[in-house]
């Protein structure tokens, strides 16, 4: 990995002067950070490279009404760093990277907003790629690509994917019947109980998917008129959104914001099988995926069950095929199925296991670009912004 560094384009990067930014940095091993801030249209938005080694840092801005600057730091730096993981375990030649926005996302859009975070973009020079994340629409990402071309997620009449929740939502529903053949002996979750947290677009693929062969679904939102209109499309039951954490189901499927599985929620887990398409649901990394692992849950982590998002956006650097990346994203399951036999092997949790052999793709295509080639982009078939990423 390369030495940390980081571009302030703010004065103040948190609301505590005293916050160790570069042990932060460094503590998780990033490359870059990058604050951008635009008044006039009202953007605060930070940019996280975590690592390129395998190619240029792809992934998505969330739009969020966080609390404060530094909750907004804490959040991109680990997402960051979940997105290397991600490429990494999926075999894609991409680095991880991630951006937020500071903002509600039902009241603070504009075009102008979304332009200005376009430019910041593109002065990165293809270091770091976006692509739509929490809060942002295909509309968003339009107006980003007004100003940049290292975007993906782009509207299917400009030659995108579109939203790419129907590809991360089937990567979670194989991920999940991945976790059920580990369980239950059997992947089919027909008659399964599954607790869904969250109602917004990869959860409602997933529930889809999940309902049409037959599971029993229990779905929250903390906007309620969301999870109820989705109960209503498959026929769910709406639960309080404190109740979820202690149904008594099979599958505990978390689709909504990270750091659920936490000292509160632990005790309160009654299933056997907790996966789902939220990112960075362990709030304490190693405490909670070795506290999983004693209570004898089965745990998929979180960037590999996700990871058809990823898949989805990068199948438009090599020109889109919906279901090329479909195919692709249907490997999660057996990427899960590996990555539970590696942990059971070893005794460690999956989270463990999962970085364990995501750390060792990258350290073997670390040493390989050790050898001096007179091409620097990986292939032809790669296209322009791969090309242009790596000059």
């Amino acid at each position: 990995m390369a030495d940390s560094s980081i571009s302030e384009k703010n004065n103040a990067v948190t609301q505590d002067p005293n916050f160790p930014i570069f042990n932060a940095l460094q503590s998780k091993g990033h490359e870059e950070v990058v604050m951008c801030s635009d008044p006039d249209t009202g953007l605060r938005a930070i940019i996280a490279i975590h690592d390129t080694t395998l190619g240029p840092a792809l992934g998505g801005t969330r739009m969020w009404n966080y609390k404060s600057e530094q909750e907004a730091l804490k959040d991109v730096l680990r997402l960051s760093r979940g997105m290397t993981y991600k490429a990494a375990i999926s075999g894609l030649n991409l680095g991880g990277g991630k951006a937020v926005i500071i903002g509600d996302p039902r009241t603070d859009k504009s075009e102008a907003l979304f332009r200005a975070f376009g430019r910041f973009v593109d002065g990165l020079g293809g270091r770091y790629i976006t692509a739509e994340d929490v809060g942002m629409e295909v509309q968003n990402m339009e107006w980003v690509y007004s100003e940049t071309k290292y975007v993906t997620g782009i509207p299917k009449s400009m030659g995108g994917s579109g939203n790419p929740s129907p590809v991360t939502g089937f990567g979670v529903y194989m991920g999940v019947k991945a976790c059920a053949k580990k369980a239950f002996g059997s992947d089919s979750l027909k008659g399964k109980r599954i607790a869904l947290q969250g109602a917004g677009n990869v959860a409602s693929h997933f529930a889809r998917n999940a309902a049409k062969e037959g599971a029993k679904l229990f779905i929250s939102d903390i906007y309620e008129d969301k999870a109820i209109a989705l109960a209503k499309e498959v026929g769910a039951e709406v639960v309080d959104a404190d109740s979820i954490y202690g149904l008594d189901v099979d599958i505990f499927t978390p689709c909504a914001l990270g750091g659920v599985i936490n000292d509160d929620t632990m005790e309160l887990f009654k299933c056997p099988v907790i996966a789902g398409g939220a990112n960075n649901v362990l709030d304490d990394e190693e405490r909670h995926g070795q506290m999983l692992l004693d209570k004898g849950i089965i745990h998929a982590p979180d960037y590999v069950i996700n990871a058809g998002g990823l898949i989805n956006v990068a199948g438009e650097l090599e020109g889109y095929n919906e279901q090329r990346c479909l195919d692709k994203a249907a490997q999660i399951y057996d990427t899960i199925l590996s990555i539970l036999e590696y942990a059971e092997t070893h005794k460690i949790p999956t989270n463990k296991a999962s970085n364990i052999l995501a750390e060792q793709r990258i350290a073997s295509v670390a040493k390989i670009q050790r050898i001096y080639s007179s091409k620097g982009h990986f292939s032809g078939r790669h296209g322009e912004i791969y090309m242009s990423s790596r000059r």
